[in-house]
């Protein structure tokens, strides 16, 4: 009995050990180094990717990606709007289940941070509120408001209640680590004064009380309360600092690039920049960093805010649009996560001791107790690079790039310098044709009792849809008498209309007169134009289009939009005729909306017109729809609507989103990574097509009989769309020789008798693909960049077939750069790259 007795208190102890060490493993908390997780400070790097930017069935794909180009913690916003499109109704399904999403997380083996806002800005419609929320009585969004409150206080609780249902929480073993309450608020705090400082009090404390069990941030927010952590975003954050000495230095947002607007250039961020920002956040103490975005995704439907924002979401981001990897950006940030990883143990122990190197190099160093020692070399210098001494070593730094050394000895990675392969990704057009056009369109001639109601004023757009729809009608008539001398003239009246809408089509008497369009810099629009009237009664219909509403600024639920008015017709005999406070007919959307054209399952409710001659007869509001098979393989697809006006676009019932083939403006000058970043820095595109290609999911697709229905605005010609399949066409390697110390290659402190591993370009085709050619190939000193290489005064003559020898035919290739596998060395004592372009073809395309 004794016996069985201390048995029974050793397994009882046993337990309580278990239980502690559980208990141990579930802690999350931080200091003034970092995030605490398990005990121990840790430096982590994490990605911004929406789950609603995307599919489920895309979702695992990505995380993985993301996982092995050496993220820690995915994050992602929560939205509101389409969590709970009604009040009391929510929707957690399909590209917005995001217990789904966060469990794929898990499954990686990745931590989440959650940032729930509510509020996300984030070019998301409405900035993520439901726009029910804007006509809740008394409301005043994001302020000291009880209505507000009570709102964003409810639904905070549902997600909260949600995640710890599911056991998501790292306090219950899940992969949430950090939560986020608000969102850059700190301009508006400025603003609203003392009713901004005691609703950012009461949000934290509303947070806090939640008990999740892990920290609270909140970003750009300077006086965020205890516990809350406040948090930095921008390009730039190594000058941040915490509000309080015990709070940890975190970037949420590390913008890659920039969104894109119908009408502006693409922006581009080069990935030296964004690798010399997150190593100079890093030895300046930060120790958490959030890519925004590593997938950016697609705004799908009607979800993207701003106005004006492309239905793309790219972002320039490591992870493209859809799904595919962007070299070099993802694997030269791959090397520096790791990099940086072998630094962490000094980088939690210690503030650096910093030191000069000359009037613009630095070095940071840190130490451990248990003696690791770690070192960055810093060189902020934007035209000059530099030679420097550190520990005994000289090195030589390029122009604004740092270098991590994480012993203090060996250099291993360099902002500046690119050691991966470059991918060249095109649209291949696929042999999937749409066939069977047929076409619908907007009878613009019906009578004014097809509206919903009348009103003897101009009415603010959002207030009548409820952005049930982009679209609204405005319709009034006016009586021309015989009389008028512009009848007999030839000369014709001319119609002014102000409107705050983005887009504006006037029709009429049933014909379109002309379009107006915003920017997202200017969203007032005017339409000033002579126009065709008739003796008798006339009708002006004026369709009103929204292009996503306001997602930022100070109580932007109050901004209006539509058509405001004036309304006026000159050159009358009577003068100006005034229509602004004239009877008005409204009408909300469009016949084809309501008649669901869209949808597959009241197609047969339409009555479609066979669409010989679209091409000849180009007509506005129209529908058009077409059938298509999926085309094989299972490279990701996209539309080509480059022969359209403006409108949207459904493919099986699911909305890609709205297009525009609006044509780019900007300065697209010759980038350089060096040099503080800015948008307006590195622009592509001007000239051309803000938005040609348009992302289709595979998951949207059948093998056969896939519908696609669009609705056009203008008059494009929908025989002109195709499909494409986003492909690599080739892959890029551009890797420096190693010379004695590559950092100090004359340093006449090496010996022979040391010993060096050259460097090896490697080469790696897709799935499914296969190297079938070299295009380019050079060991010497070739010049340009990935798809532009040029030979240089150097150059091995063996180069080509060397390449050839050892990478056509294979998926994947390695070739060491060094002298002797090129022969002889073309040019002594001149520090030497190899250059190669391959061409990936899919493996049924190449012969045996």
């Amino acid at each position: 009995m004794e016996t069985s007795s201390i048995s029974r208190r050793i397994l009882l102890f046993l337990i309580a050990v278990q239980l502690s060490f559980e208990c141990i493993h579930s802690i999350v908390t931080y200091d003034g180094k970092a995030i605490v997780i398990n005990g121990r400070r840790r430096i982590l790097i994490s990605g911004s990717i929406h789950y609603a930017r995307s599919t489920p069935e895309m979702w695992e794909d990505i995380i993985m990606k993301a996982k092995d180009g050496g993220l820690d913690v995915i994050e992602t916003y929560v939205f509101w709007n389409v969590h709970e499109p009604a009040p009391g109704v929510y929707n957690f399904e399909g590209r917005y289940n995001l217990v789904r999403f966060l469990k794929t997380v898990q499954k990686a083996g990745l931590y989440a941070h959650l940032r729930i806002g509510p509020y996300v800005c984030a070019e998301w419609n409405f900035g993520g509120f439901p726009v029910w929320l804007k006509y809740v009585p008394g409301i005043s969004f994001r302020t000291d408001n009880e209505p507000f409150k009570w709102a964003m206080k409810g639904f905070t609780e549902r997600i909260v209640k949600l995640m710890k249902s599911e056991n998501l929480f790292e306090s219950q073993g899940g992969p949430i680590i950090l939560s986020q309450i608000e969102n850059e608020y700190g301009s508006l705090d400025k603003r609203f004064g003392g009713a901004g400082h005691k609703y950012i009090t009461w949000a934290s404390e509303m947070a806090v009380g939640l008990r999740t069990g892990v920290p609270w941030t909140m970003c750009k927010q300077d006086d965020a309360p205890d516990p809350v952590i406040n948090t930095c975003n921008g390009f730039y954050c190594d000058a941040f600092i915490p509000n309080k000495p015990y709070k940890p230095k975190l970037w949420t947002e590390a913008w890659t690039g920039w969104f894109t607007e119908f009408g502006g250039a693409i922006y581009k961020r080069p990935v030296q920049d964004i690798a010399f920002a997150v190593a100079r956040f890093i030895q300046k103490g930060g120790s958490f960093v959030n890519y925004y975005m590593y997938h950016g995704g697609t705004n799908f439907g009607r979800t993207a805010g701003g106005p004006f924002v492309t239905t793309s979401y790219d972002y320039d981001a490591p992870i493209d649009e859809y799904g595919l990897i962007r070299q070099p950006k993802y694997g030269h940030l791959a090397e520096l996560h790791k990099a940086i990883k072998q630094c962490e143990p000094a980088l939690v122990s210690s503030d650096p001791i910093i030191i000069s190197l000359g009037p613009r190099q630095q070095a940071h160093i840190f130490y451990s107790r248990l003696g690791h020692c770690a070192a960055f070399l810093s060189n902020y210098d934007t035209n000059n690079s530099v030679r420097v001494l550190f520990n005994q070593k000289h090195h030589n730094l390029p122009q604004w790039s740092i270098s991590i050394l994480p012993d203090c000895q060996n250099m291993v990675f360099n902002t500046a310098k690119i050691g991966v392969q470059s991918t060249r990704l095109s649209m291949l057009r696929t042999n999937s044709v749409m066939f069977s056009w047929e076409t619908f369109s907007e009878d613009l001639t019906t009578s004014d009792v097809d509206s919903s109601f009348t009103a003897f004023s101009l009415l603010d757009q959002v207030n009548v849809t409820r952005d049930s729809s982009d679209y609204l009608w405005y319709t009034t008539s006016i009586d021309i008498a015989p009389s008028e001398s512009f009848l007999y003239n030839g000369e014709h009246p001319r119609l002014l209309v102000q409107s705050s809408g983005h887009a504006l089509h006037v029709f009429i008497n049933g014909k379109l007169s002309g379009s107006v369009f915003g920017t997202r810099e200017d969203r007032r629009i005017s339409y000033k134009e002579n126009i065709s009237l008739l003796s008798g009664r006339n009708k002006i219909a004026l369709l009103s289009v929204a292009m996503g509403l306001s997602n930022i600024g100070g109580h932007y639920e109050s901004w209006e939009t539509g058509v405001l008015g004036p309304v006026v017709i000159y050159g009358l005999n009577r003068g100006k005729l005034d229509l602004t406070h004239t009877k008005w007919s409204y009408r909300i959307g469009l016949k084809g909306e309501a008649m669901g054209v869209a949808l597959t399952n009241r197609m047969s409710s339409v009555e479609w017109v066979q669409g010989s001659l679209i091409a000849e007869n180009k007509q506005p509001l129209t529908w058009h729809k077409a059938y298509f098979n999926e085309p094989d393989g299972n490279e990701p697809l996209a539309l080509d609507m480059s022969s359209m006006g403006k409108g949207q676009v459904w493919i099986n019932g699911q909305s890609i989103g709205r297009y525009w083939t609006a044509y780019a403006t900007g300065d697209c000058q010759k980038c350089h990574y060096t040099g503080t970043y800015r948008p307006i820095k590195c622009q592509v595109g001007c000239g051309r097509l803000t938005q040609r290609w348009y992302h289709v999911p595979r998951s949207w697709l059948k093998p056969t009989d896939n519908l696609l229905v669009l609705f056009e605005e203008l008059g494009g010609d929908p025989t002109g769309i195709s499909l494409a399949k986003r492909s690599m066409t080739s892959v890029c390697a551009d890797v420096f020789e190693y010379h004695p110390n590559i950092n100090n290659w004359r340093n006449e402190s090496f010996t022979k008798t040391q010993t060096f591993h050259n460097p090896k370009i490697h080469l790696q085709c897709n799935p499914g693909l296969l190297i079938s050619s070299i295009k380019f190939a050079s060991f010497g000193t070739p010049v340009g960049t990935c798809g532009t290489f040029q030979q240089g005064s150097c150059h091995a003559p063996n180069s080509f077939d060397v390449i050839s020898k050892r990478c056509i035919g294979e998926e994947r290739c390695a070739v060491t750069i060094s002298n002797t596998n090129f022969g002889q060395d073309p040019c002594p004592n001149t520090l030497k790259r190899l250059s190669v372009e391959a061409v990936c073809t899919p493996t049924s395309n190449i012969r045996g």
